[in-house]
C-alpha cells in the first residue's frame, strides 16, 4: 500500500474490508485465541460504556466484528475493536465474528489509531498522542493525518499543542477534569509552573474556558510589567533569579536604599502551599 495515498478515515485504508464482508470472510474465532493489541491507543476505557455494550452483545450479538491479524506462534492478534472484544468476554461470549487482515506490525497499529480517532469519545491526551504516532509511523504531516482521519487541520494542529503541557495538566484533560478547550487556554500561560497552577485553580473553581483564557493573559501582562520595572542593578537581579529557581515563581526585590520588600507571586492556594514548603525547608536546613 502506497502510505502517501491518502483517503478518509478506516475504509479508505482498507477499502476491500466491506468485500471481505459480503463474500462471507468473516470468521468466528475463539476469543481465548485473540490477544489484545498492546500498541493500543486508548489508554482509558469507561468501564459503565463496556458494561453496557456487553448487556447489548448479550441480546443482539456483535454488530460489526473485530478486525485481527495472525501471530506467527499461532493464534490472532487484534487490530480493531477493543471495545467489542472486552465487552464480548464479559458477556459471557467463547467465539467472536472476526475479519483476518494480513497486515504488518506497522500497518496494524495504524489501523488501530484511525479506528479510535474516528471516535468521539478519546481524551484530548489520547487523540493527541495518537496523531503523533500516526505521524511517525506513516512518515506523514499534520496535513496528512488530517486527510487520514478525515479532520480539519487544526483540529489536528490544535491536538498537538496539548502535548507541550507539564505532565500533571495532561493528566487532568486524560481523566476529564478538564476539556482540550481548557488545556489550550492553558498552554497561554507562559511558564510550566504557572500552567499547572492555572490549571489547578481551573478545576478547583471550575472556570470556564474564556475565564483561564483572561487568567492566562493576565499573568502574561503581569510578568512582562515585572521584567519592565526590573532594577538594572546587577546585583539585586542575581538575588531576584537565586529567588526564582528556589521558590519556583516570579520573585520581585524592590530596593530602597539598605531597605526594600521581596515581592513573591502565587498563583493558587495549592502554589502558596508548595512556596510555604520550600521556605519551611530552607528555614530547616538554616536551623541545621
Amino acid at each position: 500500500m502506497n502510505r502517501k495515498a491518502l483517503g478518509k478515515g478506516l475504509g479508505a485504508l482498507i477499502p476491500d474490508a466491506a468485500d471481505d464482508m459480503g463474500a462471507g470472510q468473516v470468521r468466528e474465532l475463539p476469543i481465548a485465541e485473540i490477544e489484545p493489541n498492546s500498541e493500543q491507543p486508548r489508554t482509558r476505557f469507561d468501564e459503565e460504556a463496556i458494561e453496557e455494550l456487553a448487556r447489548s452483545i448479550s441480546i443482539h450479538g456483535i454488530v460489526q466484528p473485530v478486525m485481527v491479524r495472525t501471530k506467527p506462534a499461532g493464534g490472532y492478534r487484534l487490530i480493531v475493536g477493543e471495545r467489542r472484544l472486552r465487552a464480548s468476554k464479559r458477556a459471557g461470549l467463547a467465539t467472536i465474528q472476526a475479519i483476518v487482515r494480513d497486515v504488518d506490525e506497522a500497518m496494524s497499529l495504524e489501523l488501530a489509531m484511525v479506528e479510535n480517532l474516528q471516535r468521539e469519545d478519546l481524551n484530548p491526551i489520547d487523540e493527541a498522542h495518537g496523531y503523533e504516532a500516526l505521524m511517525e509511523i506513516a512518515e506523514v504531516t499534520q496535513a496528512d493525518v488530517a486527510d487520514r482521519v478525515g479532520k480539519d487541520r487544526s483540529t489536528v494542529a490544535n491536538a498537538l499543542r496539548l502535548l507541550a503541557l507539564p505532565p500533571e495538566v495532561q493528566e487532568m484533560l486524560s481523566d476529564g477534569r478538564l476539556s482540550a478547550g481548557h488545556g489550550r487556554a492553558v498552554l497561554g500561560a507562559s511558564s510550566a509552573e504557572n500552567q499547572r497552577a492555572l490549571a489547578q485553580k481551573a478545576v478547583s473553581k471550575g472556570l470556564s474556558v474564556r475565564e483561564v483564557e483572561a487568567l492566562a493573559r493576565g499573568v502574561r501582562k503581569r510578568r512582562k510589567a515585572a521584567r519592565s520595572r526590573r532594577s538594572d542593578d546587577p546585583v539585586v537581579r542575581e538575588w531576584e533569579e537565586r529567588l526564582q529557581r528556589i521558590l519556583g515563581t516570579q520573585v520581585r526585590i524592590d530596593r530602597m536604599g539598605k531597605e526594600g520588600t521581596i515581592r513573591i507571586e502565587y498563583y493558587s492556594d495549592e502554589d502558596l502551599e508548595r512556596i510555604l514548603e520550600a521556605l519551611a525547608t530552607l528555614e530547616f536546613h538554616r536551623q541545621e
